[in-house]
C-alpha cells in the first residue's frame, strides 16, 4: 500500500525537503507538476511548508536562506534516513569518516535530525521521529518512489553507510554495476558511480525518484513550466525514467515504474 502507517525503520529513506530560493514559485511548481497542495508555514516553523499528497505529507519546501551564521544551503532535495536516536547516529557518522554539516536539533515536538554528508561528500539528513514520522504516502504517482546515491567513490560511500546507518550495499539482480540499499534485508534505495553521462565534477549526490503515470508527458509539462531536461525519457529495467531540473536548478528524477514481479 503506498499509504505509510508505521514508523520507518533506522536507515530508510522517510522524507525529502527542497531548499529554494523563491519558496513560493517552488510551491507553485511542484503542485502543477504532482498534484501537491501546500503552503508556506508559520514563522515558528521558519515558514517550512508540508507539502501533501491526498492529505498525506509527502514532501517539504523551504525558503534556501542563511541560518544560524550558516550561509543558505544548496538548491537541491535532501533525503532524510531514519534513525532511532540522531545522537547516536551523528557520533556514528564521525566515527565512520563522514561530516556534519548541521549537528543534531530539535524540530519542535515533531523530532530530532541533522544534516550529514559522506565521505565521498553526498549531503543527506537524518530524522529521528517524534511527533512526525516522515512522509505519509509513498511509491504512488506524484510520490518519492526512490532514493538512489549516486557516487564518486563507492568503495568509502557504501561501507560508511552500512557502518554509520545499519545500511547495507548489495548487488541488484539484473542491473550490473547497480547495488541495492537494503535494510533488515529489504530494498530501500540504490547506489551506483556516478553515470557515465553526468557533466564532469559532478559530486556525489543522493538523487530523489518521483512516480509518474507518464514520463514524457510530465518532462512536457515540466518544460512548459520553465524546467529543464538533465537526461531525456528513456526506457531502463525499472521503467521509463528521465533527470531534469526544476526552473530554479533543483535535480530530481521522475519515472513511471514496471510493475514488479509477483505484484
Amino acid at each position: 500500500m503506498p499509504e505509510v502507517t508505521a514508523p520507518y525503520a533506522p536507515g530508510t529513506p522517510c522524507w525529502v525537503d527542497l531548499a529554494a530560493p523563491d519558496q513560493q514559485a517552488a510551491i507553485d511548481f511542484y503542485s502543477g507538476l504532482f498534484g501537491w497542495t501546500g503552503e508556506i508555514g508559520p514563522p515558528e516553523t521558519g515558514g517550512y511548508a508540508v507539502c501533501q499528497l491526498h492529505g498525506k505529507p509527502v514532501a517539504g519546501i523551504m525558503a534556501a536562506v542563511p541560518m544560524g551564521g550558516q550561509p543558505a544551503p544548496p538548491t537541491v532535495w535532501t533525503t532524510y534516513l531514519a534513525s532511532a536516536d540522531a545522537d547516536a547516529t551523528e557520533q556514528a557518522v564521525n566515527s565512520a569518516g563522514g561530516t556534519v554539516l548541521m549537528p543534531v536539533m530539535d524540530v519542535m515536538t515533531l523530532g530530532r535530525m541533522c544534516i550529514a554528508a559522506d565521505p565521498a561528500g553526498a549531503g543527506f539528513g537524518v530524522w529521528q521521529a517524534r511527533d512526525f514520522p516522515g512522509a505519509g504516502i509513498v511509491n504512488e504517482n506524484g510520490a518519492v518512489i526512490w532514493n538512489e546515491l549516486n557516487t564518486t567513490d563507492r568503495e568509502v560511500a557504501a561501507p560508511f553507510y552500512d557502518t554509520a546507518l545499519g545500511i547495507r550495499a548489495e548487488p541488484m539482480e539484473g542491473a550490473e554495476g547497480y547495488f541495492a540499499l537494503a535494510v533488515q534485508g529489504r530494498p530501500v534505495g540504490g547506489l551506483q558511480s556516478m553515470p557515465a553521462g553526468a557533466p564532469p565534477g559532478t559530486p556525489s549526490h543522493w538523487l530523489t525518484y518521483f512516480a509518474v503515470p507518464d514520463t514524457d508527458a510530465t518532462v512536457a509539462t515540466l518544460q512548459e513550466a520553465g524546467g529543464s531536461t538533465l537526461k531525456a525519457p528513456f526506457d531502463m529495467v525499472a521503467g521509463r525514467m528521465a533527470v531534469v531540473q526544476d526552473p530554479q536548478g533543483a535535480p530530481f528524477a521522475v519515472i513511471n515504474p514496471k510493475p514488479m514481479n509477483g505484484s
